[in-house]
């Protein structure tokens, strides 16, 4: 088929700025469930899940046919408000993980307050931003189950490519990926296909079934197959008069003037990856701190003189506290009289941590070398003090973290201990 003259940047940043503004303004509930029921959601489904976390973008329910099973590790591609991520966290339970991955920073933030709401966190539940069209924060070989729902279609054709190929890189041998998505029938004219309304719209970056095919083959997965949902894709437009109010109306698809059923169609895609299976892996994220929001402030820091001037004179000093936010590694030796709050979870800590610290005048964070989680904690922090009147505290880093702090002070019992 012949392809757009829409240019991959083009089409990325268009096709992130409308799901982004989607996100902000949600839609009608009744809206959103009825798109969803018309694509396979059971009511059941639906009542298990925060009404914001489907926003009628989905075009299956590929949860149903996933087969997850307790402890596996399930990444879903373009989560939007984490509908799917929530049923495939039930399924796999506490052991295991279902990681949602996302352009649009407001759909991640959307996602993210769903969670909490839902009383979910990392690393059973998260959800990190990423760029879908090129490589993801993913571990190789980490995956059990990938799932996606109505979002390839979104990306330009070698943004297409290069997701499947990304997707096989992070499948454990014997993984399984379970796709909803819209196809091209037969050729799209070009009045179709260069229409960025349409594009958002999930029509014109369809593909034909050969294509699709060949980019999954191309990627190295086996046993394809493709199964037409027979869905009327008329469900994403509200009849004049219904249930959706002025208010939301102007954020639901207008209806084209063509027969969208004449060109596309929602298939249910399944693909496997070949190879000797392997056991559950410990971890699926590159990085643990994707799953949390972004550090806007930088801390100042305290040197090891200031630190130990603190503690040797607390009087003349007034009060602080020194927080160690190592895990594995803090028995190594810590600043006498540190507070232990790890890093990986310190995030969601920070409304009791707040709570515990907000009058505490200088609070000082340290890791091994405070290149890394220190000054991430202590940024974070200052991010909730700066969202949060009434206290009296400030964030800072200890220059060098407790490697530079034992170099120097390891024998001075007042100011250094081990566990």
């Amino acid at each position: 088929m012949k392809a757009s003259t829409l240019t991959h940047d083009t089409i990325v940043e268009h096709v992130n700025e409308a799901y982004s503004a989607k996100a902000r303004s949600g839609v009608a509930t009744s809206y959103a469930k009825n798109v969803a029921k018309a694509f396979g959601y059971t009511e059941e489904q639906l009542e298990s899940v925060p009404d914001e976390s489907h926003l009628g973008l989905s075009c299956g329910n590929p949860v149903a046919a996933a087969s997850i099973k307790e402890g596996e590790t399930v990444i879903d591609l373009g989560s939007g408000g984490g509908i799917d991520v929530f049923l495939a966290a039930a399924k796999a339970g506490p052991s295991g993980k279902a990681i949602g991955l996302d352009m649009s920073l407001d759909m991640i933030a959307l996602a993210r307050k769903n969670a909490s709401a839902k009383g979910l966190k990392p690393p059973q539940v998260a959800f990190v931003h990423a760029q879908l069209a090129e490589a993801l924060p993913i571990e190789s070989c980490s995956t059990d189950c990938i799932l996606s729902n109505c979002v390839i279609n979104l990306l330009p054709f070698d943004g297409k490519a290069k997701l499947f190929k990304e997707a096989h890189r992070i499948l454990k041998p014997q993984g399984r990926i379970v796709l909803d998505d819209i196809i091209a029938k037969k050729p799209l004219p070009d009045e179709i296909k260069d229409d960025l309304t349409a594009y958002v719209g999930c029509i014109s970056g369809a593909i034909l079934l050969t294509e699709y095919e060949g980019l999954l083959k191309s990627a190295g997965f086996s046993d394809v197959l493709f199964v037409d949902t027979k869905s009327d894709l008329n469900a994403y437009y509200p009849q004049e008069g219904g249930c959706c109010s002025v208010k939301t109306s102007s954020s639901l698809p207008k209806k084209p003037n063509y027969d969208v059923n004449e060109w596309v169609a929602s298939y249910q895609v399944y693909a496997l990856k070949s190879g000797a299976a392997i056991g559950t892996s410990s971890t699926a994220l590159l990085h643990w701190w994707d799953a949390y929001p972004t550090v806007k402030s930088t801390p100042p820091l305290m040197t090891d003189a200031e630190l130990a001037a603190l503690i040797r004179d607390p009087e003349a000093s007034g009060e602080f506290a020194v927080i160690d936010v190592r895990r594995n590694d803090h028995a190594g030796g810590h600043v006498r009289g540190s507070h232990n709050w790890p890093a990986q979870t310190f995030y969601d800590d920070l409304p009791v941590f707040f709570e515990k610290f907000r009058n505490t005048p200088r609070v000082i964070f340290y890791c091994q070398s405070s290149q890394g989680r220190g000054p991430r904690c202590a940024g974070w922090y200052q991010d909730f003090l700066d969202t949060n009147g009434d206290h009296k505290s400030m964030s800072y880093t200890l220059k060098g973290g407790v490697k530079n702090w034992l170099t120097r002070y390891s024998g001075e019992q007042d100011l250094s201990d081990r566990d």
